[in-house]
């Protein structure tokens, strides 16, 4: 057996055996999601290889009036040096109603703890009711890891789209 081939092999024999259904994943439709969410309960995006998020949440902030080209929402892609851009965005986007989706953030394991906070102090006081927080992050390399406070995954949504 040649292991370069075992998988298209598999695929192949899974397809004609069992059906597209076992091979193929339904797209997600994230606006049910969407609306059991508030302004309070953030959404949590566990990242999977192959699946991104961004383009769920652009389509349905579209159909909310939540658009980058308006600033009423705000993509941020984090890293280094990135931690002053968010916690001032995540303020301003509370108080007016706006959206922001912070991404990766399993890049800033020791600014999370801070975050957590900040998320707290701008759900709390004077928060807009149409404002949505969206969190991705890939899930720890191994178990006993601790890649987000705990707070932050019990108020959460969370959203698990991994293909088949």
């Amino acid at each position: 057996m040649r292991p370069d081939r075992l998988s298209g092999a598999l695929t192949q024999f899974v397809r004609e055996s069992m059906g597209d259904n076992y091979i193929e994943q339904p797209s997600l439709d994230f606006y049910p999601t969407y609306l059991e969410s508030n302004y309070v309960t953030p959404i949590f995006f566990v990242l999977f290889p192959g699946e991104d998020p961004t383009p769920m949440v652009e389509r349905v902030g579209r159909r909310m009036g939540k658009t980058e080209a308006d600033r009423s929402f705000t993509n941020i892609s984090m890293g280094q040096g990135q931690e002053k851009t968010a916690e001032d965005c995540l303020t301003k986007s509370a108080k007016e109603g706006n959206w922001i989706m912070l991404q990766n953030v399993h890049l800033m394991i020791p600014w999370m703890k801070g975050f957590e906070r900040k998320l707290e102090i701008a759900v709390n006081e004077d928060c807009h009711p149409d404002f949505r927080c969206f969190i991705s992050s890939e899930p720890p390399p191994l178990p006993h890891m601790e890649i987000i406070p705990e707070a932050i995954l019990q108020n959460s949504l969370k959203v698990a789209n991994e293909a088949p």
